[in-house]
């Protein structure tokens, strides 16, 4: 899975992952050489950080090499449930501080779903609140988990959204959240939405409660443009938005910070077709177009989507997820094949 190693290239880590992780990371691989992306691998397996002491954390091998290579590419990571180990997708987050979860949402061309025109950006503030798992056992029976919203954070991830949208046109943001109930928390993070929002003139700035935010995206999710939220609330409405556009198998997600940038699939290891050679590595592959940007490689990144939408619209070679009939090979040759 390695290239030969150039001082033209740029340096990434990959993540293989696990379950079906090595096989869409294979594919994807080879897709981005197959365009001419210019790219030396650097290969690292991920092994759960247990330790919260800052030394141990930074001496981590991944960490370490992504601290160096400044840009990574991530398969699946199977989190135990209720059990085990904490994810690490959670860890490196934290580690590296990544702060800005950004998936954008769009419909793949011949994908049929209720809703043909969602084009959405959503924008999820991704090292605090209650997604950060910072939990404990009062008593036998009891449990805490600690919900934090700093100010600092808040600013900075509405910066981040704000600064988003002038730079891309992107016409309005929407502040998500649960304050009419958290006032404390939620409402210093709508505080900082708020004031953070008067410095962008050009963009209309709202507000909606998470819950009426889901019905609202299963009913006329066109109303949004980019949805900015905290961290628990961004996992779920993220993965309620590519519900939208056919499941988390087709679209891309990044985690960016100052020091560093990873791109992953933001679906599930499926261990039941681990090997079978039946995986969909669409979202990597977008994931990776993600990264080619942000690399400044538009060229075959460019490429890679005109390909990947082809492959789409002419469903002759999709994977069964997508209603099609062809290996996770299959698929990878089509679109290589129809690179231009």
């Amino acid at each position: 899975m390695t290239s030969s190693a150039s001082d033209s290239k740029a340096r990434v880590t990959i993540i293989p992952g696990d379950g079906i992780g090595p096989e869409v990371a294979a594919a994807t691989v080879h897709l981005l050489d197959a365009a001419g992306a210019s790219i030396d691998w650097v290969e690292m397996k991920a092994q759960p950080i247990t330790s919260r002491r800052r030394e141990d954390v930074e001496a981590d091998p991944l960490v370490q090499s992504l601290l160096e290579t400044r840009v990574g590419l991530k398969g699946p990571i199977t989190t135990p449930v209720a059990e085990g180990h904490s994810s690490i997708n959670v860890a490196l987050r934290k580690a590296l501080d990544l702060y800005a979860n950004f998936r954008p949402v769009k419909k793949l061309p011949g994908i049929q779903t209720p809703f043909p025109d969602v084009d959405l950006i959503v924008v999820r503030e991704n090292t605090e609140s209650l997604y950060a798992g910072l939990e404990h056992t009062v008593v036998p029976g009891v449990v805490e988990s600690l919900k934090i919203i700093t100010a600092v954070a808040s600013t900075r991830i509405a910066r981040f959204a704000f600064d988003y949208a002038r730079r891309f046109g992107r016409k309005l943001v929407t502040g998500v959240h649960k304050a009419n109930i958290m006032k404390l928390s939620d409402g210093l993070f709508l505080e900082c939405l708020r004031t953070v929002s008067k410095d962008y003139p050009g963009i209309t700035y709202r507000e909606v409660i998470v819950d009426n935010c889901c019905m609202q995206l299963v009913m006329r999710p066109q109303q949004f443009d980019v949805l900015l939220l905290e961290n628990l609330y961004g996992d779920i409405i993220s993965d309620l938005a590519a519900g939208l556009v056919g499941g988390l198998g087709l679209v891309p997600g990044a985690n960016l910070g100052e020091k560093c940038a990873l791109f992953e699939a933001v679906h599930g290891s499926a261990p039941d077709i681990a090997g079978r050679n039946q995986a969909n590595p669409t979202a990597l592959m977008l994931s990776a177009v993600l990264m080619l940007r942000h690399l400044g490689q538009p060229e075959p990144a460019n490429r890679i989507e005109r390909a990947l939408h082809y492959a789409y619209s002419e469903r002759r070679h999709l994977t069964r997820d997508v209603g099609g009939t062809a290996s996770t090979d299959e698929f990878t040759q089509a679109i290589i094949g129809s690179l231009s």
